[in-house]
C-alpha cells in the first residue's frame, strides 16, 4: 500500500507516524524507531504535509509510555499488555518483540491497515472494536494487566473515559493504565475548530482534558483505582532539559499535556 484509507480521528495515526519516523531518521535522534521509518517509508503516496512541521513531541511520549509499560513487564514478566485505539503504534518492536500476550484493540479501519502493514507476530491478537466496546474485556485473561491508551481518551467524553477506567480496574486487579491528556485550553480550541496543524487539516475534537493537578482528584473519582502519578517526557534535544523544567513549575503545569499511570486495586 502507498497510501491509508482513514478519517477522523483514526487519520490522527499517520499524524503520530510520521512525527515519530522523521524524529527517529533525524541525524542524532535519541529515538530509534525502525518499524515506524519503514511505515512511513511504505505509505510514500501518503499526503503527510498536510500534518504540518514535523516535532520530537509524539517520539517524546512514545518513549515515556514505552518506560512505563518496560516497568510493569519487570514485575510482570507473563504480562499481558493491552493497548486501546493502537493505531500505527509500534512500541511491541521498540520494546523487542516481548514474550508476552499483547492485545491490540482498535476500529476496524484501523485493524485493516494494521494487519497489511505490520508484520504478523504471533503474540500480537487485533480486536477490531471500538475500547468502549467492552466485549474486548473478555478476551484477556483476568488479574493484573498493562493496560496503555495512548492518543486516544482525550477523543472520548470524560464520563466515558472514567466509566471504561472503572472497568478495567474491576478486570484487571493489581494493574495499571498508562494514558495522556491535553489541558484545558487546547481541548477547547479543537473544539472550536481552531487547532490547526496547516490548510489542510486541523486536529478532531478533543472534549476530554486533563491538568496535572486534577490527577488525586481522577484517582478518588474512579471505583477500584488506589493510586497514581504522572511520568516525566525525556528530553528529545540538549535544550530539553531547561525547558521540561520550567513546564514543571507551578502554574505552568497545569497549562503543558501529561501522561498519567493509574493503579488499580490488588
Amino acid at each position: 500500500m502507498s497510501r491509508a484509507d482513514l478519517h477522523d480521528v483514526p487519520e490522527t495515526a499517520l499524524w503520530t507516524l510520521r512525527n515519530r519516523a522523521e524524529e527517529a531518521l533525524r541525524p542524532g535522534s535519541r529515538f530509534p524507531d525502525p518499524e515506524a521509518v519503514r511505515l512511513y517509508r511504505a505509505l510514500a503516496g501518503e499526503d503527510f504535509s498536510r500534518f504540518g512541521r514535523p516535532g520530537p513531541g509524539h517520539s517524546q511520549r512514545a518513549a515515556a509510555f514505552d518506560a512505563v509499560v518496560r516497568g510493569f513487564l519487570d514485575e510482570h514478566p507473563s504480562g499481558p499488555v493491552v493497548a486501546l485505539g493502537e493505531g500505527l503504534q509500534t512500541a511491541y518492536w521498540r520494546l523487542g518483540r516481548p514474550d508476552v500476550a499483547w492485545y491490540s484493540v482498535d476500529l476496524p479501519e484501523s485493524v485493516v491497515l494494521a494487519e497489511r502493514l505490520l508484520p504478523a507476530e504471533p503474540a500480537v491478537r487485533r480486536l477490531a472494536m471500538s475500547a468502549l466496546d467492552r466485549a474486548w474485556l473478555d478476551e484477556v485473561p483476568a488479574g493484573p494487566a498493562l493496560v496503555s491508551a495512548e492518543g486516544l481518551f482525550m477523543y472520548l467524553p470524560r464520563e466515558e473515559v472514567h466509566a471504561l477506567v472503572a472497568d478495567c480496574a474491576a478486570r484487571f486487579p493489581g494493574g495499571r493504565l498508562v494514558y495522556d491528556s491535553v489541558p484545558p485550553w487546547f481541548s477547547a480550541m479543537t473544539l472550536r475548530g481552531k487547532a490547526r496543524l496547516s490548510k489542510a487539516y486541523t486536529t478532531p475534537p478533543m472534549p476530554h482534558s486533563q491538568r496535572s493537578s486534577d490527577l488525586a482528584a481522577v484517582v478518588e473519582a474512579i471505583p477500584g483505582v488506589v493510586a497514581g502519578h504522572e511520568v516525566p517526557v525525556p528530553p528529545a534535544r540538549p535544550w530539553d532539559k531547561a525547558l521540561l523544567r520550567v513546564a514543571d513549575l507551578p502554574g505552568v503545569r497545569d497549562l503543558r499535556p501529561t501522561i498519567s499511570v493509574l493503579e488499580f486495586a490488588g
